[in-house]
């Protein structure tokens, strides 16, 4: 269920700040990454397991394929895979079109949510027989890699890497809980600080399927608070922002001519990972 709550947030004001403090101005998120602007797009380009891509876009019809090409042009110059992250506010209207003839393969979507934690019910134990550890070393970030591995069917190795990296900053730029029952790890999720922004973003809950009828966002957020209690300020639900991803994998920086038809928006589907906004 998303929640309105029009009279106490400016749901415009809330945009305009994820968009200028995180999708504008991102940070690497493994060392050595660094982040550049090119004409009408800004880019973060990370070594090791970090994530590299388009984070941002403000594209008209007519330039909008000169600078996808660019982007191919300039990605293929490194070693690995990189995204193009599309939300639906991105201009032009027919951006999604253009990444797919371009050779861009669509991922599934996701969905962006705002949540003011005041407002929700965060004294939510888990169910009996279930404890919630939190995350401090190595032992902690493999049973959460284990858990997505088995829930989401991939290698999550790379965002274990970042996860450690993250724990062991000073001050620590991330968080992360791990749901036993008993000695078996069944959920897990993890939260990113975004320091000098107002949000801290939460990701993962993957949980196992004979479990997934008891999870609870709350449990993380719960299960969090004391590490970081200044990251749970004043927060707020809006309704999702629908946010594609385009993988690059079969992109050609040769672009065959513009797709007149559109493709179909993909539903926005409830997310393991809302992103938080705080009210200063």
């Amino acid at each position: 269920m998303w929640f309105w709550l029009a009279s106490r947030m400016d749901p415009q004001a809330v945009l305009a700040a994820f968009n200028e403090q995180i999708r504008r101005h991102p940070v690497p998120d493994a060392p050595g990454g660094h982040v550049e602007q090119d004409t009408g797009v800004i880019r973060v380009v990370s070594g090791g397991h970090g994530w590299t891509g388009v984070t941002w876009c403000d594209l008209d019809p007519v330039s909008a394929d000169a600078v996808i090409a660019a982007q191919i042009s300039r990605f293929a110059e490194l070693s690995g895979p990189w995204e193009w992250k599309h939300y639906s506010y991105d201009q032009p209207p027919d951006l999604p079109d253009q990444l797919l003839a371009a050779g861009f393969t669509r991922e599934p979507a996701e969905a962006l949510l705002v949540a003011e934690i005041a407002d929700l019910t965060l004294d939510v134990p888990p169910p009996p027989g279930v404890e919630l550890r939190a995350v401090f070393d190595r032992a902690g970030v493999d049973a959460l890699v284990s858990v997505h591995d088995q829930v989401f069917g991939e290698d999550h190795s790379a965002q274990g890497k970042a996860l450690l990296a993250g724990l062991a900053q000073q001050p620590s730029t991330a968080a992360a809980v791990v749901a036993f029952a008993g000695q078996t790890p069944i959920a897990a999720g993890r939260m990113e600080f975004h320091s000098g922004t107002d949000f801290a973003s939460l990701w993962g809950g993957g949980t196992l399927p004979d479990w997934a009828a008891v999870y609870s966002a709350r449990w993380w957020l719960a299960g969090r608070a004391w590490r970081r209690p200044e990251a749970f300020a004043t927060y707020r639900w809006t309704p999702p922002l629908t946010v594609n991803r385009f993988s690059s994998a079969s992109a050609s920086s040769s672009l065959p001519p513009r797709r007149r038809s559109r493709t179909q928006a993909e539903p926005p589907r409830p997310p393991a990972s809302p992103i938080l906004q705080r009210h200063l």
